[in-house]
C-alpha cells in the first residue's frame, strides 16, 4: 500500500511510526463497515409490509438480550466460567429491585438506574 501512495507526501506523512493515509483509510472502511449493516435492512424493510406477528416477538428481543447478559454477569464467574449460585449477593439483590422496578414502570431506563443505584449502595453496605 505504501507504493501505491508514495507519490503522496502530504498523505503519506509520517509521524513516528503512523500513517496518517493509512489511518485515513482504515477510518474510511470502517464507517462503511458500521454503516452498510444498518442501512440495506432499513432500505429492505421499509418497503414491505412487517407481519403482525413479527413484531409482536420482536418486542421481546432486546428484554431477552439484556437479560441475558445480566444473568451472564451475576452467575458465571470469569475465572474457568464456572455457575456460582452466590457469588455476588449485593448484583443479585440489584437484581431483583431492577425486576420490580421494571414490573410497576415498563422502563428499560428506570430499571437501569435502579439496577446502577442499587448495585452502588448495596456494594457498600454488603
Amino acid at each position: 500500500m505504501e507504493q501505491l501512495f508514495s507519490n503522496l507526501p502530504v498523505l503519506v506523512a509520517h509521524t513516528g511510526q503512523n500513517k496518517i493515509l493509512y489511518h485515513l483509510v482504515v477510518i474510511i472502511f470502517a464507517a462503511f463497515a458500521a454503516f452498510i449493516p444498518r442501512y440495506f435492512p432499513v432500505l429492505f424493510f421499509s418497503t414491505r409490509h412487517i407481519p403482525e406477528w413479527f413484531n409482536e416477538w420482536m418486542k421481546y428481543v432486546p428484554v431477552s438480550l439484556f437479560t441475558a447478559l445480566v444473568v451472564k454477569n451475576i452467575f458465571i464467574t470469569t475465572a474457568g466460567y464456572r455457575f456460582v449460585p452466590f457469588g455476588h449477593v449485593e448484583q443479585i439483590l440489584a437484581a431483583v429491585i431492577v425486576m420490580v422496578v421494571a414490573y410497576f414502570t415498563r422502563s428499560m431506563s428506570m430499571s437501569v438506574i435502579a439496577g446502577l443505584v442499587g448495585v452502588w449502595l448495596l456494594s457498600l453496605v454488603v
